[in-house]
């Protein structure tokens, strides 16, 4: 298995930083270097997260880390990261 990330997740994690830069600048890299680190985990347990029936017949799954939800997809060898973002958000 190999991990991609896709453009808007790479945006999520720079406006998640940004957003918690301005409280705190050690949360805020703690908290995106933990949410970069998770998904390397997937290469070894792809299917730890809990399938998203409504994107059929793709397989589109989440995962929560912490208070932040991570979409993310199994496509033959490949795990795509699509999106991250705080549970608190109005998703």
């Amino acid at each position: 298995m190999k991990l991609q990330w896709t453009e808007a997740a790479r945006e999520d994690l720079a406006r998640l930083h940004a957003f918690r830069t301005k409280s705190s600048p050690a949360a805020a890299a703690k908290a995106v270097k933990a949410l970069v680190a998770a998904p390397l985990r997937l290469l070894e347990q792809p299917r730890i997260g809990e399938t998203l029936e409504e994107f059929e017949p793709r397989e589109v799954r989440r995962w929560l880390i912490g208070r932040h939800e991570l979409r993310y997809e199994i496509r033959e060898k490949t795990v795509f990261v699509l999106r991250i973002w705080h549970t608190r958000e109005d998703r």
